[in-house]
């Protein structure tokens, strides 16, 4: 049976053969992996195939691009070293005098960046606030603006933008909509059927799922002469994915619509049971109906509202980091969307430009029984004693 007369497979199913991958020579149901670093040239030293140098991905990274940019529903994806790495090669695509709008509450180095190249740069930066398209549309300049950022569900308080209403925006500001959808992965949310022109995904986080590797992701809805000048500012800055990283992330790609239904779950099972607690004051998560994005998070994320929330504590700073202190299944560390919980004091790790209320605790939940989980949160706030 050819290709075009199989029946058309669901995301899941594709994600999880790795695109019906089958090693010719082997018949290994596996990836395997392109370790090369240089490929041999033809007695006329033109390149056999598509590879010449690892700097600009060989084999394996290719496969990979190819996994996600079939996820994302792109016509092509690159793979970087790491979230940063993607995201500063995106913005070095900025001349000075451009402009740039991007959301108050984002990634904290993300921010920083959209900073520095403000102050050294010549690049104008404006921050809106909340979810307000509004606001955002406000802040367009006529032919200066050159890229929209957003960031949905925002990190770490989970706002939610409406991708489809800032789309239009950025279509009448003739700019560029770039999607950060690191914890909306395509199992959840294809940023494009909603007129994002690029995603953004730290595939350190769900794509990779197990914490042990760090990748960035730009998937973009042409292949056209911007992606390939992305693609040259890779190759000159040396930011390509190393070949092993590249493979583990196929590995989690391939399970990642599991983890992310787990997490889901799991989350708002979580989130109810905390926004009961005396010791919380307020739950952050896009999946209760009194989060005030919830409507439109059900809209743009069909495959469940993610593992991550935040939680305000009741008595300040010093219990909120009792808290994170006292888990004994969460883990105290930064990331996210790994198989195991993690909990942080977010405060600690953010930046200069942080806006983060300081009793707010940032939670990823993994892939562990919910009921550990939920006791846990427990008794570690008992303990802190934010309830009293």
């Amino acid at each position: 049976m050819s290709t075009d007369d199989r029946p058309k497979l669901s995301p899941a199913t594709r994600a999880a053969q790795a695109l019906r991958h089958l090693d010719g020579a082997t018949g290994s149901v596996v990836p395997s992996i392109d370790l090369s670093s240089t490929f041999a040239r033809d007695a006329d030293y033109l390149p056999r195939q598509a590879y010449i140098y690892g700097r600009d991905g060989g084999p394996t990274v290719r496969h990979a691009e190819a996994v996600m940019a079939d996820l994302d529903g792109a016509a092509v994806s690159l793979m970087f070293a790491s979230g940063m790495s993607a995201f500063t090669a995106l913005t070095e695509t900025l001349a000075s005098g451009d402009h740039v709008i991007a959301p108050r509450v984002m990634y904290h180095g993300g921010a920083t960046w959209l900073h520095r190249l403000a102050d050294r740069r010549g690049i104008a930066v404006s921050f809106f606030d909340g979810t307000d398209c509004d606001d955002m549309a406000a802040l367009v300049r006529p032919g200066q603006t050159r890229l929209i950022w957003i960031e949905t569900p925002a990190n770490p308080n989970w706002d939610v933008i409406d991708i489809a209403a800032t789309a239009a925006i950025a279509r009448t500001a003739g700019a560029r909509l770039a999607v950060d959808c690191t914890v909306s992965p395509p199992c959840t949310t294809r940023a494009m059927e909603f007129g994002a022109d690029i995603a953004f995904h730290s595939g350190t986080k769900y794509l990779g799922g197990h914490s042990d590797l760090t990748a960035g992701v730009l998937s973009f809805r042409n292949d056209d002469a911007f992606a390939g000048e992305v693609r040259g500012i890779r190759s000159l800055t040396g930011g390509v994915i190393a070949a092993f990283e590249a493979w583990l992330l196929i590995r989690g790609l391939r399970t990642l619509f599991l983890r992310y239904d787990r997490a889901s779950a799991s989350a708002l099972t979580i989130a109810q049971y905390l926004a009961t607690h005396p010791g919380v004051k307020e739950v952050l998560y896009p999946g209760l109906p009194s989060h005030p994005g919830h409507a439109v998070a059900a809209r743009q994320m069909t495959g469940g509202f993610g593992g991550m929330l935040s939680i305000l504590v009741r008595g300040g700073r010093k219990k909120a980091n009792d808290v994170a202190r006292f888990t004994e299944v969460f883990i105290p560390a930064t990331s996210l969307g790994g198989v195991e919980s993690l909990i942080e004091h977010r405060i600690a790790v953010e930046g200069p430009y942080s806006v983060v209320p300081d009793t707010l605790l940032r939670i990823s939940v993994g892939i562990e029984a919910v009921e550990d989980l939920v006791a846990d949160l427990d008794q570690a706030l008992e303990r802190a004693g934010c309830a009293i």
